[in-house]
Formats: C-alpha cells, structure tokens, sequence
C-alpha cells in the first residue's frame, strides 16, 4: 500500500532542513566579499582613486627640483676688448665647471585650474567608490542566484525520489495483482517503463545539483566539489506600494550615483581646462651655485614671482567641449537607466505578486493530489480502476510538487530581485 503524507508535511519535505552546521546565505555572502575576485579588483579601483586625489590635492604643495651638472669646453670662454687702442681678452668662465641648484615652485594663483582638479577627483572617488557598492549588489545576487539555485535543485531531486519510490511501491502492487492472476502482463510492463523513466529524472536531478553546487563554490572561490549544505532562510520582502519602492530605488541605487559623480567629474575636469588658459601665477625661489673663480660670487639665492597667460591655445578649448559632450552623455545614460531602474522594480514587484498567488494555488493543489493518488490506488487494489489511472495520478502528484517547489524558489527570488532593484540587497 502507498503512504501519504498530510499537506503541510508534503511541503516541508521538499525544502532542506536548517541544520546549525547549514550555511546561511548572509554567510555565503560575507564569503563571497572576502575572497571574490571581482569585488578585490573594485577595491583596487578605489585604492587607485584615492591616489588620484591625493594627486590632485598635491598640485597645491610646492615643488623642489633639485639639479647639477658638470659642463667642459673645448676653449676658455673669454670675452675681447679695446684697451687704449689695444685689443684685450680675458677669461669669463673656467672651460670646466659645476653647476648645481635647488629651485622650489609654489602656485599662488591659478584661476581655479588646481580647484577644480582637486574637485574632479573628488567626484571620480565617489563615483568609484558607488561602483564598488554596485560590484558588491552584483556579486551578492550572483550568489543568491546561486544559492536558491542548489536549494530548488536539492528539492527537485527529493521530488523526483519520491517519485522512484511511489512508483516502486505501485510496482509491487502491480507484481502482486499480477501474481494472483487479476490484471495483466502489460500492467508491468508499463509500471517498468515508467518506473525506469523515474530513476532516469533522479539520475539527471542529482547532475544538475552538483552543477549548482560547483557554480555556488565557484562564486565563493572555494573548491567546486565542496560539500554545499545550506539554510532555508531568506531576507525579508521590501515593504511599500510600488511608487514607494521605485522612489526609494532612485534615491537608493549606487549605479545612478556613479554617474551623477562621473558627470560632476567631468564638468570640473572641463572647467579646469578652461582654466588653464587664465593667468597662472607662482612664486619661485631658491639657490644657485655656478663653479667659476672668474665670477665674485659662485653661491647665490634668488626668487621670484612668475605669472604664464596663455593667450591662444588651440587645442584647450577643443579638449573642454569634448569632456563636456561626455558629460552629456552620462547625462542622456543616467536618464535612461532611471527608466530601466523603474522597469525593474516594477517586474520584481509584480513577480512577487505573481509567486504568492501560486504557491496558494499549488499548496490547495497538494492535497487534492495526494488524495487522488491514494484513491486511484485503493480502486486499482480492488480493480475498480487501471494502471494508467494511476501513473497519470502519480505523475499528477509529481507535477503538483514540482510547481509547489518552483513556485516556493520564485518567490524568494523575487523578493530578491525587488530588494537588488531597490539598491537594498
């Protein structure tokens, strides 16, 4: 005789237990930001970013160039004179001498070119850093992808036991009536067939959870065929109505930042250029030493005030329209992805929606399968139904669980997705 189970244990048998050795996935994803490469490389970026600033910000500091050198003539440098009516020379410079200086450089006026650098890579550090936020959105949805995906094909495979198993018992109902002469050969035959197809689904269940498990260990930078034991525990549902989150997901998303700090960038980067063609104004000094016993004094200090003013420049103004028509392409992008953006929250929003109404469906629907199963099954025992009669109800069961699980998976990885859209996760 088959055994069945009531609705509420068909369906806990099917999602996998929450053991305290069971990973869970805020585990997963603490693993996955320690060792992923990807999320190393954006962190690299930022590192590098902030150089950049530090960069800029030192434009502001000055400058100490530090120089010598050995210089020899073929001759004496000498000059000529006239000396009451006689030509006279005489040495001005040893033909061989050092020349050595320390000359140190601070902008003291630059018409905002160094400003709006250090401006510049401000923005460029927070949009660096936003993209870091959105590398780490990505990787954490990579691995809830991968997460449900073993959870669904661990339940897939319980399933699909369970179907080898209900089926094995209606084998040894068909063998017996078989036995006792009351239904006929090709009963078995076709319990056989059916029975071997079952074991063939459980063959290809237990393949593709290996797959799911090597792709979950991938994603954490362990060992593809590390043993994967996870827990059935999920975060919460985004609360609001659908303006509400699609609001919050404007003011929330990392991507939109990263463009609003990548189009300041490169306003400022524009108006530094434009700068650059305004007076620049510096203070020089420092010391000088020119070997020459010809010259009273080889050691000297000096400074100076130095203003430069581009008057023309052909290719400045040029460079600055460029960066500003990259501007307004992150502009026309930004624009875009904020409509993307709401397409998103909406889908996962409606999804949700979607997944809850079928697992109400499905979870009435259990009952009503398993009860059809053991009925057909009771009429087959006293002949009153056939051995189709009851593999399509086995196979009625089976479906059932199988979008009960599907159902159970999608919705969790909805709630997800709604949570990635709104820039949450």
């Amino acid at each position: 005789m088959l055994s069945h189970n009531n609705p509420l244990i068909g369906l806990l048998m099917f999602l996998t237990a929450t053991g305290a050795s069971a990973e869970t996935l805020e585990d997963a994803w603490d693993s996955a930001l320690n060792n992923n490469h990807q999320i190393k490389s954006a962190k690299a970026d930022t590192s590098a970013s902030e150089q950049q600033l530090h960069s800029a910000e030192g434009q502001r500091l000055p400058d100490l160039n530090v120089s010598s050198g050995y210089t020899q003539f073929s001759e004496t440098p000498a000059a000529k004179t006239q000396i009451g009516g006689q030509t006279a020379q005489f040495s001005t410079t040893q033909a061989g001498s050092v020349k050595a200086q320390a000359i140190a450089s601070v902008p003291i006026f630059t018409s905002g070119r160094i400003s709006h650098n250090i401006d510049a890579a401000e923005a460029s550090l927070q949009a660096v850093q936003s993209n870091e936020i959105t590398s780490v959105l990505n990787i954490k949805m990579q691995v809830a992808e991968a997460y449900i995906a073993v959870l669904r094909m661990d339940s897939a495979l319980q399933v699909a036991q369970s179907h080898v198993d209900t089926l094995e018992l209606h084998m040894k109902d068909v063998n017996n009536l078989f036995d006792q002469g009351m239904v006929a050969r090709n009963d078995v035959l076709a319990a056989n067939v059916e029975l071997a197809n079952a074991q063939q689904l459980v063959v290809q269940a237990n393949n593709q959870l290996d797959i799911a498990k090597a792709r979950y260990n991938q994603l954490l930078d362990r060992n593809l065929a590390d043993e994967v034991k996870l827990a059935h525990q999920f975060p919460e549902t985004p609360q609001g109505t659908l303006n509400d989150l699609s609001g919050n997901a404007l003011k929330q998303r990392p991507e939109l930042v990263t463009l609003a700090q990548q189009i300041e960038s490169l306003g400022q980067q524009a108006q530094s250029v434009k700068a650059g063609l305004l007076p620049q104004v510096a203070v020089n000094g420092g010391y000088q030493y020119q070997e020459n016993r010809y010259q009273a004094f080889e050691g000297m200090w000096m400074a100076n005030v130095g203003m430069d003013w581009k008057i023309f420049d052909g290719s400045s103004g040029h460079r600055s329209d460029a960066i500003t028509r990259q501007a307004i392409s992150l502009k026309e992008q930004r624009d875009d992805l904020s409509s993307v953006i709401g397409l998103q929250v909406r889908q996962a929003w409606l999804d949700i929606q979607e997944t809850q109404k079928r697992i109400a469906v499905t979870q009435q629907a259990i009952a009503q399968a398993d009860e059809n199963l053991k009925v057909t099954t009771d009429r087959y025992q006293q002949g009153l139904s056939t051995n189709t009669d009851v593999l399509k109800a086995e196979d009625l069961r089976t479906t059932t669980y199988v979008n009960l699980n599907n159902a159970t998976y999608d919705a969790a990885l909805a709630a997800l997705h709604l949570r990635r859209a709104v820039g949450v996760l």
